[in-house]
């Protein structure tokens, strides 16, 4: 788009807001509402956004106008008199309704708006989706043409997403929050490790990601950090058209994926695949300091591992929709996962006693894993006459399939080499999952909703966990009942809804109850240890929402959440990497229930500047907290150190976060996110030590920490963009010690290429190699330091072809909701 354009568009924005103002009709005359439909002329599909303006015949004054919602409506009240009025909207033609005398209400019918060819060609290589859009229970952010991540995958996407980071183990976290529930396309993944699977998607066949930090009661009440909806690309285009991105990086991280759509009037044959190949090297070092109950020290350790997480993998996801009816429709998809991957590993220890002879073990970590994953599912959607009236009807069917092996090797290197022991683990892990919802919404007059659905979700997960070892180097294995078994999880969880929502005048609500029966069955074989767990709850919400001015918008929000252990929380056999700092789950572990308060401030000065500011308390109760402590055993006259999840009383965690985003001019676009919380902790954990002595760790605690991010983007002659994302993570106390703060930086730069039809992009993830987690622990009679790096500094070249699609072509499609779990979203 030329700046010609961008200056006019800015003007007349501007000039109707300030207009507006100076020219403020006599309030002593009745006004009178017009109204009217503004829609796309090739397919009378509705324009959100588009501008109607009204006139003064005498002086050409503005005396009123409006923008439109998302069904293209508009409503602007004015005095009677003779007017003229213009439609517009951006790579279309204005259109002038000739002077016409307006003295009653008024519906000016639908008013088409025809696409300026010239204009198209101007923005076809500049412009981009908007980043954001806020409504009133989320926020969606687009993908757009983020050049971060440009040969990346899901867990780079979110990464560079507000209110969510990825930490240096890898773990999504939404506003310091790792307790976040996973959707792709409204539906839980089926992975067993939904970290790694994020792994193996490429950002180009995410379409958009939602974020919802206090979810309502049409979505499922897991999670107490709130929801994270990845909507992946079904294809909208007409015709056929498509996406290849090729991409190569050091460590070696080198990719191929490809997506594309088939689109007709009766139906849209979509699909993507991907194959990816890369290395993450990583280190841990952990420094340890050990005591006796006099406090005298015994020895010092240095334990170093050195890591390199080798994948290779292939997803791929297919469906078609079948337009059945102008009012039904049907869609059909299957999505598949193919990953294997090693992990060797190499531990050394030194350790220096107090007294005698220095000694350096190492230990050798050969692991191999494969990971299968299958998942059918399909969506029904009937339409009624009413617009927003419908019915749906949601099922997914899933297996998975992840078994890891490996072989540990463990050797004396000083002072005399010799054998310690050798050992096999094999982690075989089988999960099957099937979901049916259904979902009803029901449009009452103008400005309410009613909604109601039900929704099963029924998964069993089948671990088998087993350690052999040979401790005489004989080449005879024999079972470690320490940390071999058999686990059988079942998870089955039935929910109903119901919701009503209304808006009146710049008012607006949103009440809902949710209701889940839960049974959770946790079978221990080798232990026999049998558990069943039964509970219901309620979960209501409550969404405010007042319109100050237009662009000026506060919320207030409140809603009952729940975490539920699984996989590795629970299962108390799931690692063995190190066989003096373990971690282990916890099968008696209760649910956490959480009240979640929030209040949201929305505010645009014009296109420049949009602020989005919140304040939120979470209080967590039987909340989850990890905790170290002495196992009791020793190795080689080194304790065992037990890293393990239990409850604590409360939890509370209490912040501050604000989003903002700024175009200081048309080509640099600059966004920052800020997040402060504090949490507080209650509660206390005992043990009993190696002397049968009982030990009570109290970990009533306050502290406070803040994250930080800051992106500039800028588009600079020759068609090259630039983009810069700078993160950090501030310090934090904990009751067992604290965490070190940690900064990151990223850069990444395009250019368009063969006539704007590919793009190259270039980025450097984690430019100083500085992301890593550092913790400082203080125990009874353990010190310990430990720096873990998930992830080294990482450079990717990438290549993006688009076939038949310009850059910014925007997806035009009838005006269906697909079945990706996220509702109608309530008016206001």
């Amino acid at each position: 788009m030329t700046k010609h354009f961008f200056v006019a568009l800015f003007l007349v924005l501007h000039n109707v807001i300030q207009l507006q103002a100076q020219n403020r009709p006599r309030t002593d005359v009745p006004k009178i509402k017009i109204t009217g439909i503004i829609v796309e002329k090739s397919n009378k599909q509705p324009l959100e956004y588009a501008t109607i303006t009204f006139f003064n015949t005498g002086n050409s004054k503005i005396i009123g106008g409006g923008i439109t919602n998302a069904k293209g409506e508009f409503e602007v009240m004015i005095v009677p008199g003779n007017y003229i009025a213009k439609a517009e909207f951006i790579s279309f033609k204005p259109l002038e309704i000739k002077a016409k005398d307006y003295q009653n209400n008024q519906f000016l019918g639908m008013i088409p708006l025809e696409e300026d060819a010239v204009q198209l060609k101007q923005v076809e290589v500049r412009a981009e989706k908007s980043t954001v859009d806020i409504k009133l229970d989320k926020k969606v952010y687009n993908v757009g043409q983020d050049l971060m991540v440009k040969g990346g995958t899901v867990s780079d996407v979110l990464d560079n997403i507000p209110s969510v980071s990825v930490d240096a183990d890898g773990n999504i976290l939404l506003r310091g929050n790792d307790n976040v529930k996973i959707l792709i396309d409204g539906r839980p993944s089926n992975a067993i490790n939904i970290t790694e699977a994020l792994k193996q998607i490429s950002a180009d066949a995410i379409d958009k990601v939602e974020i919802i930090t206090n979810p309502s009661a049409r979505y499922d009440a897991e999670g107490s950090g709130g929801i994270i909806n990845i909507l992946l690309k079904k294809g909208k285009n007409q015709g056929i058209n498509g996406t290849l991105v090729l991409s190569a990086g050091s460590p070696e991280n080198s990719a191929i994926s490809g997506s594309f759509n088939i689109k007709g009037e009766e139906s849209n044959i979509f699909g993507s695949i991907g194959y990816r190949k890369n290395d993450s090297p990583g280190n841990t070092k952990i420094n340890q300091e050990n005591f006796d109950t006099t406090h005298n020290l015994i020895n010092y350790i240095e334990e170093r591992r050195k890591n390199n997480r080798r994948s290779e993998g292939m997803n791929a996801n297919f469906g078609v929709e079948l337009y059945t009816s102008k009012k039904s429709s049907w869609t059909n998809s299957m999505s598949l996962r193919n990953n294997k991957g090693s992990n060797p590993e190499t531990v050394t220890y030194d350790i220096y006693p107090a007294t005698g002879s220095f000694l350096k073990n190492q230990r050798f970590n050969d692991v191999r894993s494969k990971s299968q994953n299958a998942e059918y599912a399909t969506n029904f959607t009937q339409r009624f006459a009413k617009d927003g009236h419908k019915f749906s009807v949601d099922a997914s069917f899933s297996i998975n399939h992840d078994d890891d092996v490996s072989g540990i090797y463990g050797t004396t290197i000083l002072p005399v080499q010799s054998f310690v022991s050798s050992e096999k683990t094999s982690n075989k892990q089988r999960q099957n999952r099937n979901m049916i919802q259904s979902d009803y919404v029901l449009p009452l007059g103008k400005d309410s909703q009613f909604e109601a659905g039900f929704k099963g979700d029924y998964s069993k997960m089948l671990t088998e966990f087993r350690v052999d070892e040979d401790l005489i180097g004989n080449g005879q294995f024999t079972p470690n009942t320490n940390y071999t078994n058999t686990l059988d999880y079942r998870e089955n969880v039935t929910a109903a809804y119901t919701q009503f929502g209304s808006k009146i005048k710049k008012f607006s609500y949103l009440l809902g109850l949710r209701y889940e029966y839960s049974k959770i069955v946790i079978d221990q074989y080798t232990t026999q240890d049998f558990n069943i767990k039964k509970y219901d709850n309620w979960f209501p919400s409550i969404f405010l929402n007042y319109e100050i001015s237009q662009g000026n918008t506060i919320s207030i929000s409140y809603s009952k959440r729940i975490n539920r252990p699984r996989g590795r929380f629970i299962n108390p056999f799931s690692s063995y990497s190190s066989n003096l700092n373990i971690f282990q789950g916890n099968p008696d572990i209760d649910p956490t229930l959480i009240d979640a308060y929030d209040v949201s401030y929305l505010k645009k000065w014009g296109n420049k500047i949009t602020l989005s500011a919140s304040a939120y308390t979470n209080i967590r109760h039987d909340a989850f907290q990890f905790v170290r402590f002495e196992s009791g055993r020793f190795i080689d006259g080194n304790p065992v150190i037990i890293n393990t999840p239990f409850n604590l009383t409360t939890s509370q965690n209490t912040g501050f976060e604000f989003t903002v985003n700024y175009s200081p001019v048309k080509w640099w676009r600059l966004n920052t996110n800020f997040n402060f919380f504090n949490t507080q902790t209650s509660g206390s954990f005992s043990y009993k030590k190696a002397d049968n002595t009982v030990e009570t760790i109290d970990f009533d605690n306050s502290a406070g920490t803040w994250f930080a991010r800051l992106g500039s983007k800028m588009n600079l002659p020759y068609k090259v963009d630039f983009q810069l994302n700078a993160t950090y993570d501030a310090a934090q106390k904990t009751a067992q010690g604290s965490s070190k703060a940690v900064g990151a930086l990223n850069l990444a730069w395009s250019r368009d290429i063969f006539k704007d039809k590919a793009t190259l992009a270039l980025n450097i993830n984690d430019v100083f190699n500085s992301r890593k987690r550092i913790n400082e622990v203080q125990l009874l009679n353990v010190n310990s330091y430990s720096e873990m790096q998930w992830r080294q500094r990482q450079i990717t070249l990438s290549l993006t072809f688009r076939f038949n699609k310009q850059k910014t072509d925007r997806e035009k499609q009838p005006k269906r909701e697909n079945g990706d779990g996220g509702g109608d979203d309530f008016p206001g």
